[in-house]
């Protein structure tokens, strides 16, 4: 092929790019501060690409994830993993998680037990399935962190939407 058909096809190639690119979502997150932990990595590359009928959308934080389009569901790994609290207490997916205190239309819970933390922030209502999703991410959170250190003493009922 001469010099000016392969320039034309790199530059093909490069505006196809650029013009799907531009197409994806990308939902800007906040890494925590031990998102480079080496257990973050590995619960990271096991996220569904499917929580609830929400599709996986990119971010661009190391060790997050995030589904829905406006985001539904945000995961945040390496976050301080929590003393004992009376904060509620529940075990989804065999998962234990701290319901922390609902802000605004979201709710937040962080996994109990586990070095590094994880945090889930959900939007609250418009069908939003609290119990799959956090049964869904509670798989990869099982399977790519060491087990729980720490147990909940006192579960509750995952409270609903």
């Amino acid at each position: 092929m001469p010099r000016s058909g392969r320039l034309a096809a790199l530059a093909g190639a490069v505006t196809l790019s650029a013009v799907l690119s531009g197409c994806a979502t990308t939902v800007h997150l906040e890494p925590a501060d031990d998102a480079n932990n080496p257990a973050c990595a590995s619960v990271s590359v096991l996220l569904p690409d499917n929580v609830a009928g929400l599709d996986r959308v990119w971010t661009d934080a190391q060790a997050t994830g995030a589904w829905g389009e406006p985001t539904a569901v945000a995961l945040r790994c390496g976050v301080e993993p929590p003393a004992p609290s009376a904060l509620v207490c529940t075990t989804l997916g065999g998962v234990d998680w701290l319901v922390l205190e609902q802000e605004e239309e979201r709710q937040r819970l962080v996994t109990y037990g586990r070095d590094p933390a994880v945090e889930l922030n959900i939007r609250r209502g418009e069908q939003i399935d609290f119990q799959s999703i956090v049964d869904s991410i509670s798989q990869s959170i099982q399977s790519g962190l060491a087990p729980a250190t720490a147990k909940c003493t006192d579960r509750v009922e995952f409270p609903a939407s």
